[in-house]
């Protein structure tokens, strides 16, 4: 049973990306965050929130779209740019950025250009089942919840592979 289905922003504590997400080699350079997990902790089913903050000069995640995931981005505090298909907008606090499900016109990326961390809360639909594509480097990511294990840690599937290799259905059968 949930405490309570109210959380302050002030109650969200932010975490790095876990090590085996993290960003390693020269993706280092280009990519780190904290986030701060607030849905599952609160009792929402069909909405994820989570809360990114982004050093300067940094972003999150590499520029991606969703072919059935909608999400919304609205920024507390700091600026920077929304990369949005082949646009770019200046973002800063108080701005919230559509991102709608769809292919590569779709596509999004949120970077700190300022001088000061970039904070923005996240909100988008949640599926069991759940596809990334990533135009930039030509790959793509599906994900499935499989619910809770036993002793209630969450069970999932990510294959993360390239949209130019493709593998026989049959293969290794």
């Amino acid at each position: 049973m949930l405490s309570k289905p109210i959380m302050n922003v002030t109650e969200v504590s932010l975490e790095p990306t876990p090590p085996a997400w993290a960003p390693s080699g020269p993706a280092a350079e280009r990519f780190e965050a904290k986030t701060g997990v607030i849905g599952a902790r609160i009792g929402a089913r069909m909405l994820g929130y989570n809360i990114t903050a982004v050093p300067p000069g940094k972003r999150a995640w590499p520029f991606h779209n969703h072919p059935a995931k909608e999400e919304m981005f609205f920024v507390l505090q700091g600026s920077g740019e929304a990369r949005i298909g082949e646009a770019r907008y200046p973002i800063r606090a108080g701005d919230i950025i559509s991102c709608p499900a769809g292919g590569r016109e779709t596509a999004h990326q949120i970077i700190n250009t300022g001088s000061e961390e970039l904070r923005y809360l996240a909100v988008s639909t949640e599926h069991s089942l759940e596809m990334a594509q990533y135009p930039d480097s030509g790959k793509f990511a599906v994900k499935a919840e499989l619910g809770a294990a036993p002793d209630g840690t969450p069970q999932r599937v990510i294959f993360v592979g390239c949209e130019t290799r493709a593998v026989d259905f049959w293969d290794g059968e």
